[in-house]
């Protein structure tokens, strides 16, 4: 069994999906993410995979009283990614009632940080790997980390991190299909589950990553653009993603 996790993109306290990350390629999507969550929640998301968009260009989490509201509203976890790179902005996230935060460019920038988050916070800690041509991005996606993508993901698990989001940026908003090979290397590299993110287009990829999950690894997947523009039925895909389970 896979879980199915939508994305809401927060910018500007609005729901919005960006194109390979570039803030000037922006859809939005909905005025006010809450009614966004209440929809997902409403066709039987477990889940729900969160954004601070503005806070990925702020190095600090900008949206929170969206994420609040969100995390008032809905009765399913959440985990927030965005700009997140202090142990007291992972606190802030955590007493909004996120249920996991996501460190992305201190995980390459501040290893030893993520070290400390996995001690104190432990599974609530999530690595996202942001990656082009097998090779890590920081700071929204603008700067090569200068590290491979799977090396990264074994630093993270030696770090102590439980899970890692691996997403494929040159698919990511693009509705070109996810990067299942990379994906299915990345979790045999790293030993920890990963949750695959970008490009998802229709339920064929569901059906790609659950075959390429033959081995274990593969913990879920993130659908965002595709599930906002009818490509994805998020209610079809959680079925598919239990089939079998």
């Amino acid at each position: 069994m896979m879980i199915i996790f939508p994305a809401i993109d927060i910018r500007g306290g609005r729901c919005v999906r960006l194109t390979k990350g570039r803030f000037d390629q922006e859809t939005v999507f909905a005025d006010n993410p809450v009614d966004m969550a209440l929809k997902w929640v409403a066709v039987g998301a477990e889940y729900l995979h969160i954004v601070d968009l503005d806070g990925a260009v702020a190095g600090k989490s900008v949206n929170l009283a969206v994420v609040r509201a969100i995390a008032q509203a809905v009765n399913i976890p959440l985990q927030l990614g965005g700009g997140i790179r202090t142990l007291e902005n992972i606190e802030q996230v955590l007493q909004a009632g996120v249920a996991r935060v996501i460190l992305g460019s201190v995980a390459v920038r501040k290893p030893e940080l993520v070290r400390e988050a996995c001690r104190r916070f432990g599974s609530r800690i999530v690595v996202g790997i942001d990656a082009r041509d097998g090779q890590a991005a920081v700071d929204g996606w603008e700067v090569s980390g200068g590290v491979g993508a799977e090396e990264l993901a074994k630093r993270m698990a030696g770090a102590g991190v439980e899970r890692i989001i691996y997403t494929d940026i040159s698919r990511d908003g693009t509705l070109q299909g996810v990067n299942v090979a990379a994906t299915a290397a990345l979790a045999k590299a790293a030993g920890i589950p990963v949750i695959a993110s970008g490009g998802v287009k229709s339920l064929d990829d569901i059906t790609a990553l659950k075959a390429a999950n033959a081995a274990g690894g593969i913990e879920g997947v993130i659908v965002g653009k595709a599930i906002y523009t009818g490509a994805v039925d998020v209610a079809a895909a959680i079925r598919l993603a239990k089939e079998g389970a």
